[in-house]
């Protein structure tokens, strides 16, 4: 067990206690010293192993954590993950040092399917393409499409899935859903169709992802995928941008056999600003934001700090992963 007032601990993701001062207020008064990211970045491997000597823990954001960072870790006993991917850290290293990792499920939940309902309509709308034109002094007459009675597929039906299968109640539109583990309570509760991965990439007119990067997820929308989609339909992404092959999504943009894509996350971020996807009219591509609302931040960061503190305290945290 550490003593907290001579404890220090590193924090990085760039909008901790941005909308909450109290989390750094508390985070201060409670522990010896913090280092915060300074970057307005996430860091790279050397960086955070430069920065991790001398911490006992780690409020961690979307930082390269990998084993080379790690060999800084001389005194680490909790990374306490701001979100709740953990593919950015290479947990088997983690597990060898015996460092404590935890995540914080759902506290972003509600803010990513926002996002992902208002990406569905601005797709739908052609909403950036009518700004941009009217603010160029034209007044195109664009054609749009309906959520109304549309098929609106969810690949997930996790924390985020939900969250989007329930704002889209009002739209009258059909969801329909694949889930390894699916919740069956919910899905009859809120009337969406369960159904087999293949029928929902089959059948969606707006495809929404919202799976985990695992081996098995990763660059699964690729060519043969894409060829499965309704010709004319829509994808987003607010997940991982490592799930999406961008070669394949590309050439279905641009043969027009997909409509529009909204991309909220990309292989790599930021992502190259000749990344042709970018300059695509279709294209809706957005900065990592789906969590970057008042509501996730806050709770991220008080359900990181609790769980960094708890470990340092000896005790064991919530949502502990390793």
């Amino acid at each position: 067990m550490a003593d907290l007032k001579s404890s220090r601990i590193l924090v990085t993701p760039t909008s901790y206690a941005k909308t909450d001062p109290r989390l750094r207020i508390g985070l201060e008064s409670l522990v010896g010293e913090v280092i915060y990211n300074t970057l307005g970045r996430p860091l790279t491997s050397e960086e955070v192993k430069s920065m991790l000597p001398g911490c006992d823990g780690y409020i961690a954001g979307v930082d390269a954590i990998d084993r080379n960072a790690l060999e800084g870790a001389d005194r680490l006993k909790v990374i306490a993950r701001y979100g709740v991917g953990v593919d950015n850290i290479d947990l088997e290293a983690a597990r060898e040092k015996g460092i404590i990792v935890t995540n914080t499920p759902g506290a972003n939940a509600v803010s990513v399917a926002e996002l992902t309902v208002g990406l569905m309509i601005a797709l739908a709308r052609r909403m950036i393409e009518a700004v941009s034109a009217t603010r160029a002094g034209e007044w195109p007459r664009l054609m749009g499409t309906s959520l109304e009675g549309k098929e609106i597929g969810l690949l997930g039906l996790g924390a985020v899935g939900k969250q989007v299968a329930r704002r889209l109640q009002g739209f009258d539109c059909t969801i329909i859903a694949y889930d390894p583990v699916p919740d069956l309570e919910f899905a009859q509760k809120h009337g969406v169709e369960i159904i087999p991965q293949a029928d929902v990439v089959r059948r969606a007119d707006f495809l929404s992802l919202h799976l985990p990067l695992l081996p098995e997820t990763r660059g699964m929308v690729n060519a043969e995928f894409i060829a499965q989609m309704k010709r004319g339909a829509f994808l987003i992404n607010t997940a991982r941008g490592e799930l999406v092959d961008e070669q394949a999504l590309l050439e279905a943009l641009q043969s027009g056999h997909l409509r529009g894509a909204a991309l909220d996350t990309f292989a790599k971020q930021p992502p190259d600003p000749d990344n042709p996807l970018l300059a695509l009219p279709q294209v809706i591509a957005t900065p990592l934001m789906g969590a970057h609302a008042d509501s996730a931040t806050n709770a991220m960061g008080w359900a990181a700090l609790r769980a960094c503190l708890a470990v340092l305290s000896g005790e064991e945290p919530a949502n502990r992963v390793i």
